[in-house]
């Protein structure tokens, strides 16, 4: 039964990355903390494992994303060597300051960026197409900050690349597949991030890496790469907007949920 749960959210998880370009952490982490909770796995360190458990599933699941993204042509592979640099170090950096911080700061952290985040998507205005990509350097600033704050929330970073692109007037669905793209050397450094910082920390669920669960990951990954092809396909069909606002409402609650619960 628990794998069951495990594989039927790798299966929504990786529908709505491919699908919205967001990565799956937003829906993952809450709901792993819920399932490991009810498990009674993580103790203290509940978050840090729901976390470092997403970021390793995204990393399957945005493989099988990016494919399917790229043989519709939609990439934007320069922009994505041009931004990998300062994902990777972010997301690095990210994973040092959500080891140290107590599993009920990085809930409230969590749930706060979570809930930005569902309003941004789901209610803000898009960003005006009105200005061009910066140079290396600010370049360099932005995707390290995507990367961080990607590493803290156990997501690919999409939903905040994503409006950065098209701010920038790369057009919607190539700023989509290339947050996909971003996500996948943002979610390896972040997961290699949480495995080094939680492998001497003891009583952790057995058998992990660091904060990574495994039988967790098993379970997520195999459908969350069945079904993240899926998502990017009906993101070429299918008005995202609309779908951005029913997704912002679940997001929502979720953030909530990490607030409350």
């Amino acid at each position: 039964m628990e794998f069951l749960y495990y594989a039927l959210l790798g299966a929504f998880a990786g529908t709505a990355a491919g699908l919205l370009g967001i990565g799956g952490g937003l829906i993952m982490v809450p709901v792993l903390v819920f399932l490991f909770a009810q498990q009674g796995i993580g103790g203290e360190h509940l978050v840090h494992v729901a976390i470092g458990t997403s970021l390793a599933a995204i990393v399957f699941s945005s493989i099988s994303s990016v494919w399917s993204h790229h043989r519709h042509g939609a990439v934007q592979w320069p922009l994505f060597l041009r931004m990998t640099p300062g994902v990777v170090i972010g997301a690095i950096a990210g994973s040092m300051v959500a080891h140290y911080l107590p599993g009920g700061a990085l809930k409230i952290v969590f749930g706060i960026i979570e809930i930005l985040i569902a309003l941004q998507m789901g209610f803000g205005r898009n960003p005006s197409p009105n200005r061009t990509l910066p140079g290396p350097a600010g370049l360099t600033a932005v995707s390290g900050g995507i990367g961080a704050i990607a590493s803290i929330m156990g997501m690919g970073g999409g939903a905040m690349s994503t409006p950065f692109f098209i701010w920038c007037n790369v057009q919607a669905k190539n700023a989509i597949a290339t947050s996909a793209a971003i996500g996948l050397p943002s979610a390896i450094a972040g997961s290699l991030g949480y495995v080094f910082t939680g492998w001497a920390i003891p009583d952790l669920p057995s058998p992990s890496l660091g904060y990574v669960y495994l039988p967790a990951l098993a379970g997520m990954v195999v459908f969350s790469m069945l079904f993240a092809p899926l998502g990017a396909k009906l993101a070429h069909r299918l008005p995202t907007v609309i779908l951005k606002r029913i997704f912002a409402v679940f997001l929502m609650a979720l953030g909530l949920k990490m607030l409350l619960g």
